[in-house]
C-alpha cells in the first residue's frame, strides 16, 4: 500500500470532523427566558411541491443541522410552477413527507400554506392547518375564512416586498384592517429572507400583530444565508410554556415573539424585556485598589451579538461609548465613576435591538 493510500483514510476522517464540528457550531442557541422556554422556528418554507428547489427531506435535514425547535413546509397554494414535472394533486403531500422525515427526531413539522394572491391582500402563511385543499377557491378572503375555521394563525408574508409594493413600505389597506377586525390576520413578517422592515413593526405595534421573521426559502439554507462566512436564517423565537405544536400556536397567538436577523433583533418591547433580561447578566465586580474605577462584567448567554452604546453619565477608562458584546462571551469594563456619587445606574441603548419603529430597547446595570 502506497503512502497515498495510507493518508486518504485520515484526510477523509479529518474533513469528516470539520463538517461535524460545523454542524455543532452553526446550532442557533438562545437562553429560556423567565416563565417560557425559548423556541427557534423557521414558518415559511418552500419545496419542490410548489416553487422550491429541494425534496421536503432536504429541509428537515437543514433544520435539525441549525438546532431549530419548528419549521412550517408553506407551498403556494395558487403558484405551482413545477406540476408539470412534480404531478400532485393533494397539497398536503409536502408536509407529510417531512412529517414522516422527522418523526425520529424532535424537530416539531406544523402543517402550513401559502395563500398567494395580489395586493390586497397579498401572500399569507396559515398555520396549523388541517387541510389545504379545502382552501383552494376564487375568493381569496373565503380561503382566509377556511383557514380560520381549521383553527390557522394566519400571518402577512414580506409587507415590503418591492413586487407588490414598489416603494418598500408596507402599507395597511382596507383589506387588511377588514381581515384583522375579522380575526383572520394575526401577525406580520417583519424579516423575510435578506430583508428587514421596520416601518413592519410599526404596523405590527400599533395593530396588535405577532412578529415574524422567517427564510422564505427557495434554494439551500447554507448557500442563501452563507453559513460557511458565519451566517445564520433568520428566525422567529417563539416564548412558549413547553416544547410542543400546542404550545408555539398559544404563544403565536398571544404575540411571544423575538426575530434574529444578522446581527438585528426586533420584537415588542415586552418581549424583547425578556430576550435582553436573559441573554445578558451583569456583575459589579467592585473597585479596582483603592481607585474610583468600578469594574462591571457583562456576559452573553446567547449567539446573537449585541451592540451596546452607553448613554450613562459615566464614561470608560479601557472602552469607547459604542462597545460590542460577542455572542457567547464576555467582557469586563472599567466605569469611571468619580464625575457621579448620585447611585446612578449604567444605562444602555442597543442598537440591535429594535421594539418599535426606529426604537431602540434600553436596560440599565445597577451600580450601588
Amino acid at each position: 500500500m502506497n503512502l497515498k493510500n495510507l493518508l486518504l483514510p485520515v484526510i477523509y476522517m479529518m474533513v469528516l470532523n470539520v463538517c461535524i464540528s460545523q454542524d455543532l457550531d452553526r446550532k442557533i442557541e438562545f437562553p429560556d427566558v423567565e416563565g417560557f422556554q425559548t423556541l427557534v422556528v423557521d414558518l415559511h418554507i418552500h419545496t419542490i411541491f410548489s416553487d422550491g428547489y429541494v425534496w421536503p427531506t432536504i429541509r428537515i435535514d437543514e433544520a435539525l443541522r441549525d438546532g431549530l425547535d419548528a419549521i412550517a413546509l408553506t407551498e403556494h397554494i395558487e403558484y405551482q410552477p413545477w406540476k408539470d414535472d412534480i404531478k400532485h394533486e393533494d397539497r398536503n403531500r409536502s408536509y407529510e413527507i417531512a412529517k414522516q422525515a422527522a418523526k425520529p427526531h424532535e424537530l416539531i413539522v406544523i402543517h402550513g400554506t401559502e395563500i398567494t394572491r395580489k395586493m390586497p391582500p397579498g401572500h399569507a402563511n396559515a398555520l396549523f392547518v388541517k387541510d389545504v385543499n379545502a382552501m383552494i377557491v376564487d375568493d381569496p378572503i373565503e380561503s382566509y375564512r377556511i383557514a380560520r375555521s381549521q383553527g390557522a394563525f394566519i400571518f402577512w408574508n414580506h409587507p415590503h416586498w418591492m413586487n407588490q409594493e414598489k416603494d418598500a413600505i408596507p402599507q395597511l389597506s382596507d383589506t387588511h384592517k377588514m381581515l384583522i377586525e375579522e380575526d383572520l390576520l394575526h401577525g406580520i413578517e417583519v424579516v423575510n429572507d435578506i430583508t428587514f422592515s421596520e416601518e413592519g413593526m410599526l404596523i405590527a405595534n400599533e395593530n396588535g400583530l405577532t412578529v415574524l421573521g422567517t427564510s422564505d426559502i427557495h434554494g439551500l439554507i447554507d448557500y442563501q444565508f452563507e453559513l460557511q462566512n458565519g451566517g445564520h436564517r433568520p428566525v422567529t423565537l417563539v416564548f412558549a410554556e413547553e416544547k410542543s405544536e400546542e404550545s408555539i400556536k398559544d404563544a403565536l397567538f398571544a404575540g411571544r415573539t423575538v426575530t434574529w436577523f444578522d446581527d438585528i433583533l426586533a420584537g415588542k418591547r415586552a418581549n424583547m424585556e425578556l430576550l435582553v433580561k436573559a441573554c445578558i447578566s451583569a456583575e459589579v465586580k467592585g473597585y479596582i485598589g483603592d481607585s474610583e474605577v468600578l469594574q462591571v462584567k457583562l456576559e452573553n448567554h446567547s449567539d446573537a451579538r449585541f451592540y451596546l452604546e452607553n448613554i450613562s453619565v459615566y464614561d470608560f477608562h479601557k472602552n469607547a461609548a459604542i462597545i460590542e458584546l460577542e455572542p457567547q462571551s464576555s467582557l469586563i469594563l472599567q466605569v469611571l465613576t468619580a464625575r457621579s456619587q448620585t447611585g446612578e445606574d449604567l444605562k444602555f441603548r442597543i442598537l440591535n435591538a429594535i421594539c418599535g419603529y426606529r426604537t431602540n430597547y434600553e436596560f440599565a446595570v445597577p451600580l450601588h
